[in-house]
């Protein structure tokens, strides 16, 4: 019998899952990670689905695979693995697997305090600290974010007519604010914004074909959907429930939605560089966002965002794939 074998550590980052493949990731060919990210789509997603899929993951399963890095000024890569694909960018998967990597050695930092990241996206900067073995904190300063576009619009079966934004933190974002048949995150239940957010990501996509990155056009497409609302918890600048993959809730308050969100919030002023920002998730927990600095992207103007959020471990276990399976490759329930 063929039997696949991935060594894993389970972790959440603020309440959404990680799963750091620490051994039996498949070997990679290419100079850049996304060339690497590429290759694994091409040869090797049945990884990523057997791992995150049902019944060894579930519909919100998010996950990691630790590479060297291919670039001389960092000190490791992250593959990200989810049930939505593998991201360019994951802003709650990078706190989960710097946490992982620090606490279990998988990682020696060149500077103490400070882990720099190689992703498919770009290089994002960990600085992280300690309380004894704990790594108590991870703040990321992300990839430059902007405001990609305003006066998106779709007719949305069941809610009505919607407009929003889409904005950029790592992946693409249509930001759903309030307006007329949407007054608040309290409108939906989670159930509604898996009914909902679907429908409107294919709307978007079949309507619109300018949602491409201004410097790598092979991040494109909206894949990603924030609904927008009030803060509950003391301190909370904003409280948001994003939807991924297909059935997918963030559990966190999304690393790479609260840069998107930051990016959109400055480019109409509402923030500038300096100012805090702290996102509300829709369990409660919180990142403390920062807008860091003005950034360029190819003609577009944006921001450098940070995102700071904890991480702990959960388990360690070992994952069996087998080829006469008949589920090794993972499903989700339609």
């Amino acid at each position: 019998m063929a039997r696949h074998t991935f060594s894993c550590i389970d972790a959440h980052t603020c309440g959404n899952p990680v799963r750091l493949v620490s051994g039996g990731g498949p070997l990679l060919e290419g100079a850049t990670m996304m060339e690497k990210r590429a290759h694994f789509l091409r040869e090797f997603d049945w990884v990523r689905t057997g791992l995150m899929f049902e019944p060894r993951g579930h519909d919100a399963m998010s996950g990691s695979i630790l590479y060297p890095p291919t670039r001389p000024d960092c000190d490791i890569a992250i593959l990200f693995i989810e049930t939505s694909g593998c991201l360019p960018m994951c802003g709650h998967g990078t706190i989960g697997t710097v946490t992982v990597a620090l606490e279990h050695g998988l990682v020696r930092p060149r500077e103490q305090g400070v882990l720099r990241l190689d992703v498919p996206a770009g290089v994002v900067e960990a600085r992280y600290e300690t309380e004894g073995d704990k790594v108590t904190s991870v703040r990321i300063r992300n990839i430059a974010s902007y405001l990609h576009g305003t006066g998106y619009h779709v007719e949305v079966p069941g809610l009505g007519p919607l407009t929003f934004d889409i904005a950029y933190g790592g992946n693409f974002y249509a930001i759903i604010e309030p307006q007329t048949g949407y007054t608040d995150l309290d409108d939906l239940s989670v159930m509604d914004i898996q009914r909902f957010s679907p429908v409107i990501r294919r709307l978007v996509n079949e309507a619109y074909d300018d949602i491409v990155h201004p410097e790598n056009s092979d991040i494109r497409g909206l894949s990603h959907v924030m609904w927008t609302g009030r803060p509950r918890g003391q301190g909370a600048s904003a409280r948001n429930a994003v939807f991924y993959g297909d059935r997918g809730v963030d559990r966190s308050p999304c690393g790479t939605g609260t840069s998107a969100r930051m990016a959109q919030l400055t480019a109409r002023g509402e923030l500038k560089p300096g100012d805090d920002f702290v996102h509300e998730s829709i369990i409660g927990s919180l990142f403390h966002g920062r807008v860091e600095a003005e950034a360029a992207l190819g003609d577009r103007t944006g921001i450098i965002p940070s995102v700071a959020g904890s991480a702990w471990v959960t388990g360690i276990n070992t994952v069996f794939l087998y080829d006469e399976e008949p589920y090794t490759k993972g499903f989700l329930l339609p």
